[in-house]
């Protein structure tokens, strides 16, 4: 068994699929603001650096699958597209945290670069299940910016503040690997 899949990273990734489900709670009563702030993502995010890219992606599959079959929130063609961006997020983070220089200024690089391409997959996924006749909204270039930036911005700040703190933290007590 690799060092990825160890028992603790195996636990380590039911605690963060467990966050991504009761985190949303945090926001659930106004829907609009769990939209703005994406509590759901930042365990994921989190996961890809301490578990590694496998678990992570495995972590950001299933977590908003789950969500929507234990709670029906978000809904099946949301979850579906968020299943694969949180998957590209937690894949991501990890696979480029073990690639980078272990200094503060990457664990940011590789936040928003996995940030950057987990918007892209879920844009291709939204597009893809508007193509495929899942939905009946269509799925624009414009309605991309406003639903997967603009709109966003708050949880992209808001990952982008305390992510890398938490990272940081957890480095600096030797809870996370530093291959």
């Amino acid at each position: 068994m690799s060092k990825r899949f160890s028992t603790k990273n195996i636990v380590l990734s039911g605690m963060f699929i467990a966050l991504g489900l009761v985190l949303p709670f945090v926001t659930g009563q106004v829907p609009q603001i769990g939209s703005m702030l994406l509590p759901m993502h930042i365990p994921v995010l989190i996961c890809g650096y301490v578990c590694g890219g496998p678990l992570g992606l495995i972590v950001g599959f299933i977590t908003p699958l789950l969500r929507n079959a234990i709670f029906g929130m978000p809904p099946l063609i949301n979850a579906v597209a968020m299943a694969f961006e949180l998957t590209t997020y937690g894949f991501m983070t990890g696979f480029l945290y073990r690639r980078f220089e272990k200094k503060n200024v990457f664990i940011y690089a590789t936040l928003i670069i996995s940030m950057i391409c987990g918007r892209i997959v879920w844009g291709i996924a939204k597009y893809a299940l508007f193509a495929l006749g899942f939905t009946g909204q269509k799925f624009t270039l414009a309605v991309f910016f406003a639903d997967g930036f603009t709109n966003a911005i708050p949880g992209i700040i808001l990952q982008i503040a305390i992510i890398p703190v938490i990272i940081m933290a957890l480095r600096r007590g030797n809870l996370i690997d530093n291959d």
